[in-house]
Protein backbone atom coordinates (compact mmCIF):
# COMPACT_ATOMS: atom_id res chain seq x y z
CA UNK A 1 0.00 0.00 0.00
CA UNK A 2 1.16 3.77 -0.95
CA UNK A 3 1.79 5.43 1.95
CA UNK A 4 1.27 9.13 1.81
CA UNK A 5 3.13 11.95 4.83
CA UNK A 6 0.67 15.16 4.56
CA UNK A 7 2.87 17.53 6.38
CA UNK A 8 0.74 20.76 6.83
CA UNK A 9 0.99 23.90 9.10
CA UNK A 10 0.28 24.81 12.79
CA UNK A 11 0.21 28.31 12.19
CA UNK A 12 -3.09 30.16 12.99
CA UNK A 13 -1.94 33.62 11.58
CA UNK A 14 0.02 35.11 9.10
CA UNK A 15 2.13 38.12 10.34
CA UNK A 16 2.23 40.91 7.36
CA UNK A 17 4.91 43.51 7.38
CA UNK A 18 3.17 46.33 9.05
CA UNK A 19 2.89 44.15 12.16
CA UNK A 20 -0.98 42.99 11.90
CA UNK A 21 -2.25 39.46 12.38
CA UNK A 22 -4.14 37.66 10.13
CA UNK A 23 -6.13 34.80 11.13
CA UNK A 24 -4.62 31.85 9.16
CA UNK A 25 -4.16 28.16 8.84
CA UNK A 26 -4.22 25.37 5.98
CA UNK A 27 -6.72 25.92 3.07
CA UNK A 28 -9.37 23.74 3.09
CA UNK A 29 -9.76 22.66 -0.59
CA UNK A 30 -6.29 22.16 -0.70
CA UNK A 31 -6.12 19.51 2.00
CA UNK A 32 -9.86 17.99 1.96
CA UNK A 33 -9.49 17.23 -2.10
CA UNK A 34 -5.91 15.85 -2.64
CA UNK A 35 -6.48 13.42 0.67
CA UNK A 36 -9.81 12.13 -0.56
CA UNK A 37 -8.32 11.27 -3.79
CA UNK A 38 -5.97 9.64 -2.08
CA UNK A 39 -8.26 8.10 -0.23
CA UNK A 40 -10.08 6.68 -2.83
CA UNK A 41 -6.34 5.29 -4.66
CA UNK A 42 -6.29 2.67 -1.70
CA UNK A 43 -3.54 4.98 0.11
CA UNK A 44 -2.72 5.22 3.31
CA UNK A 45 -2.26 8.68 4.83
CA UNK A 46 -0.35 10.16 8.18
CA UNK A 47 -0.87 13.92 8.97
CA UNK A 48 1.34 15.45 10.47
CA UNK A 49 2.21 19.06 12.01
CA UNK A 50 5.01 20.99 13.90
CA UNK A 51 4.91 20.20 17.13
CA UNK A 52 2.05 17.66 16.25
CA UNK A 53 -0.28 20.69 16.82
CA UNK A 54 -3.61 20.45 15.25
CA UNK A 55 -3.90 22.22 12.63
CA UNK A 56 -6.63 25.43 11.92
CA UNK A 57 -9.00 25.03 9.15
CA UNK A 58 -8.57 28.60 7.68
CA UNK A 59 -12.01 30.38 7.63
CA UNK A 60 -11.79 32.46 4.68
CA UNK A 61 -11.31 29.39 2.60
CA UNK A 62 -14.81 28.17 3.32
CA UNK A 63 -16.10 31.24 2.86
CA UNK A 64 -18.84 32.32 -0.38
CA UNK A 65 -15.58 33.73 -2.35
CA UNK A 66 -13.21 30.87 -2.03
CA UNK A 67 -15.41 28.81 -4.29
CA UNK A 68 -18.77 27.07 -5.41
CA UNK A 69 -21.30 26.23 -2.94
CA UNK A 70 -21.48 22.67 -4.31
CA UNK A 71 -17.41 22.60 -3.78
CA UNK A 72 -17.27 24.44 -0.38
CA UNK A 73 -20.14 21.70 0.55
CA UNK A 74 -17.88 18.84 -0.50
CA UNK A 75 -15.18 20.48 1.32
CA UNK A 76 -16.58 20.55 4.43
CA UNK A 77 -18.21 16.99 4.66
CA UNK A 78 -14.94 15.75 3.52
CA UNK A 79 -13.26 17.43 6.43
CA UNK A 80 -15.78 16.59 8.79
CA UNK A 81 -15.26 12.58 8.01
CA UNK A 82 -11.57 13.04 8.46
CA UNK A 83 -11.86 15.27 12.01
CA UNK A 84 -10.33 12.56 14.23
CA UNK A 85 -7.21 12.72 12.08
CA UNK A 86 -7.38 16.38 12.08
CA UNK A 87 -7.29 15.92 15.77
CA UNK A 88 -4.78 13.82 16.15
CA UNK A 89 -1.47 14.67 13.76
CA UNK A 90 1.83 13.30 14.53
CA UNK A 91 4.78 15.89 15.79
CA UNK A 92 6.57 16.33 12.65
CA UNK A 93 9.90 16.24 14.49
CA UNK A 94 9.20 12.05 15.43
CA UNK A 95 8.33 11.18 11.61
CA UNK A 96 10.97 9.50 9.46
CA UNK A 97 10.42 10.32 5.51
CA UNK A 98 11.99 7.25 4.62
CA UNK A 99 8.53 5.36 5.95
CA UNK A 100 6.07 6.80 3.07
CA UNK A 101 6.36 7.19 -0.43
CA UNK A 102 4.93 10.20 -1.32
CA UNK A 103 5.43 13.39 0.46
CA UNK A 104 2.46 15.88 0.16
CA UNK A 105 2.30 19.89 1.32
CA UNK A 106 -1.18 21.39 1.36
CA UNK A 107 -1.13 25.42 1.25
CA UNK A 108 -2.91 28.12 3.32
CA UNK A 109 -1.17 31.05 4.60
CA UNK A 110 0.10 28.72 7.54
CA UNK A 111 2.85 27.51 5.49
CA UNK A 112 4.61 31.39 5.28
CA UNK A 113 4.21 31.87 8.68
CA UNK A 114 5.62 28.68 10.03
CA UNK A 115 6.76 25.95 7.84
CA UNK A 116 8.94 29.14 5.84
CA UNK A 117 11.47 28.65 8.75
CA UNK A 118 10.98 25.43 10.34
CA UNK A 119 14.00 23.59 10.36
CA UNK A 120 12.06 20.25 10.38
CA UNK A 121 10.73 20.48 7.63
CA UNK A 122 13.10 21.90 5.66
CA UNK A 123 15.26 18.98 6.97
CA UNK A 124 12.48 16.95 5.68
CA UNK A 125 12.13 18.58 2.49
CA UNK A 126 16.19 18.17 1.73
CA UNK A 127 15.91 14.39 2.29
CA UNK A 128 12.76 13.67 0.06
CA UNK A 129 13.39 16.39 -3.15
CA UNK A 130 17.17 14.02 -2.75
CA UNK A 131 15.01 10.31 -2.12
CA UNK A 132 13.18 10.99 -5.54
CA UNK A 133 10.55 9.98 -4.30
CA UNK A 134 7.15 12.21 -5.57
CA UNK A 135 7.04 15.32 -3.33
CA UNK A 136 4.14 17.81 -3.82
CA UNK A 137 3.83 21.81 -2.86
CA UNK A 138 0.71 23.35 -3.08
CA UNK A 139 -0.59 26.77 -3.57
CA UNK A 140 1.30 28.37 -0.44
CA UNK A 141 3.43 25.23 0.82
CA UNK A 142 6.42 26.06 -1.99
CA UNK A 143 7.13 28.43 1.13
CA UNK A 144 8.49 25.61 3.17
CA UNK A 145 10.99 25.35 0.88
CA UNK A 146 12.78 27.85 1.92
CA UNK A 147 13.81 26.54 5.03
CA UNK A 148 15.31 23.92 3.35
CA UNK A 149 19.21 23.81 2.55
CA UNK A 150 21.74 21.18 1.36
CA UNK A 151 25.60 20.27 3.62
CA UNK A 152 27.25 23.39 1.46
CA UNK A 153 24.39 25.92 2.37
CA UNK A 154 22.91 26.05 -1.57
CA UNK A 155 19.21 25.49 -1.84
CA UNK A 156 18.22 22.15 -2.92
CA UNK A 157 15.27 23.56 -5.33
CA UNK A 158 17.83 25.79 -7.43
CA UNK A 159 16.74 25.20 -11.01
CA UNK A 160 13.79 22.83 -10.77
CA UNK A 161 10.74 24.52 -12.55
CA UNK A 162 8.19 25.26 -9.86
CA UNK A 163 4.85 27.36 -9.57
CA UNK A 164 2.62 28.21 -6.37
CA UNK A 165 0.64 30.99 -5.81
CA UNK A 166 1.23 34.04 -8.05
CA UNK A 167 1.81 37.69 -6.84
CA UNK A 168 -1.63 38.62 -8.88
CA UNK A 169 -3.79 36.04 -6.73
CA UNK A 170 -2.22 36.56 -3.98
CA UNK A 171 -3.03 40.59 -4.36
CA UNK A 172 -6.32 39.62 -5.04
CA UNK A 173 -7.44 39.71 -1.23
CA UNK A 174 -6.52 43.33 0.11
CA UNK A 175 -4.23 41.86 3.04
CA UNK A 176 -2.15 40.10 0.50
CA UNK A 177 -0.63 43.46 -0.48
CA UNK A 178 0.82 43.73 2.98
CA UNK A 179 2.69 40.37 2.85
CA UNK A 180 6.10 40.73 3.86
CA UNK A 181 6.94 38.81 1.09
CA UNK A 182 5.44 37.52 -2.38
CA UNK A 183 5.86 33.78 -3.13
CA UNK A 184 6.24 34.27 -6.64
CA UNK A 185 8.64 36.52 -6.43
CA UNK A 186 10.92 34.98 -3.76
CA UNK A 187 10.89 31.35 -5.49
CA UNK A 188 12.17 33.39 -8.55
CA UNK A 189 14.87 35.00 -6.77
CA UNK A 190 15.88 32.13 -4.52
CA UNK A 191 16.25 30.17 -8.01
CA UNK A 192 13.37 28.03 -8.64
CA UNK A 193 12.42 28.48 -12.32
CA UNK A 194 9.03 29.59 -11.79
CA UNK A 195 6.24 29.76 -14.49
CA UNK A 196 2.06 30.35 -13.98
CA UNK A 197 -1.10 29.95 -15.81
CA UNK A 198 -1.93 32.48 -18.33
CA UNK A 199 -5.28 33.23 -16.16
CA UNK A 200 -5.41 33.54 -12.51
CA UNK A 201 -7.49 31.30 -10.75
CA UNK A 202 -7.32 28.47 -13.34
CA UNK A 203 -5.81 25.10 -12.42
CA UNK A 204 -1.74 24.81 -13.30
CA UNK A 205 0.71 21.73 -11.97
CA UNK A 206 4.43 21.53 -12.62
CA UNK A 207 6.39 18.50 -12.30
CA UNK A 208 10.35 18.21 -12.96
CA UNK A 209 11.46 14.96 -11.77
CA UNK A 210 9.95 14.18 -8.77
CA UNK A 211 8.60 17.47 -7.55
CA UNK A 212 5.14 18.25 -8.19
CA UNK A 213 3.93 21.79 -7.16
CA UNK A 214 0.28 23.23 -7.94
CA UNK A 215 -0.57 26.69 -8.29
CA UNK A 216 -3.58 27.46 -6.32
CA UNK A 217 -6.25 26.17 -5.03
CA UNK A 218 -8.37 24.77 -7.91
CA UNK A 219 -5.07 23.10 -8.94
CA UNK A 220 -5.51 21.02 -5.71
CA UNK A 221 -7.45 18.02 -7.83
CA UNK A 222 -5.22 17.78 -10.41
CA UNK A 223 -2.03 18.06 -8.76
CA UNK A 224 -3.36 14.86 -6.94
CA UNK A 225 -4.62 12.77 -9.82
CA UNK A 226 -1.24 13.51 -11.59
CA UNK A 227 0.43 11.94 -8.38
CA UNK A 228 -1.64 8.80 -8.44
CA UNK A 229 -0.78 8.20 -12.21
CA UNK A 230 2.53 8.73 -11.92
CA UNK A 231 2.56 6.46 -8.79
CA UNK A 232 0.21 4.00 -10.51
CA UNK A 233 2.60 4.12 -13.67
CA UNK A 234 5.40 3.51 -11.56
CA UNK A 235 4.35 0.38 -9.71
CA UNK A 236 2.90 -1.23 -13.01
CA UNK A 237 6.39 -1.11 -14.95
Amino acid sequence: MTKVLFVVSAADRWTLRDGEVHPSGFWGEELAMPHKIFTEAGWDITIATPGGKVPTLDRLSMSRTAGLPSKLREVAAYLESIKAELNSPRSLDKIDPDDFDVVFYPGGHGPMEDLSVDPVSGALLTKVLASGKPLALLCHAPAAAFAATNEDGSWPFTGYRMTGLSNFEEKLNSFGRKAKWLLEDRLRESGAEYSKARLPLRPYVVVDRNLYTGQNPPSSERLAERIVADVDASAAR
